[in-house]
């Protein structure tokens, strides 16, 4: 695989940022289709194999530290809210990519003031050796 130069790596990450503000509304979480039945013993959804009462429409998203915030929704926002969850999973793509190509042009762009000289993968940096002073308790 050949390295691509600076130029190639900033003109691809431009093409990523034209992608990113081409994929317009989005919202995180997931849509879910649920039944349920009402407990009534002479209601229709009593019976076996009745599905119960729906479907209902619940969009759902993580809200934190253990934490889930959800909404039911309208029939007629249902194929709205799919789609926009559908495009966050392509804006995540994207910005994944982006992260990627950043992190290559860090490694190509050299630091101000020194030479190109890339410190190989794996190697710390470090400060060398110092003395420490040892705590009284051992």
């Amino acid at each position: 695989m050949t390295e691509l130069s600076l130029a190639e790596l900033e003109a691809e990450r431009d093409r990523l940022f034209v992608q990113l503000s081409a994929v317009g509304d989005f919202r995180r979480g997931s849509v879910s289709e649920n039944y349920r039945k009402c407990g009534k013993p002479n209601c229709a959804c009593a019976r076996p194999g009745h599905p119960g009462h729906g479907p209902r429409f619940l969009w759902t998203r993580s809200a934190g530290a253990r934490k889930t915030v959800g909404r039911q929704l309208a029939a007629a926002e249902v194929g709205k809210v799919r789609r926009e969850v559908a495009r966050h999973a392509q804006f995540a793509a994207i910005s994944e990519q982006i992260a990627e190509v950043n992190e290559k042009i860090g490694e190509a762009r050299p630091a101000a003031g020194t030479a190109a000289a890339p410190v190989p993968e794996g190697e710390k940096g470090g400060s060398g050796t110092r003395s420490r002073k040892r705590s009284p308790r051992r």
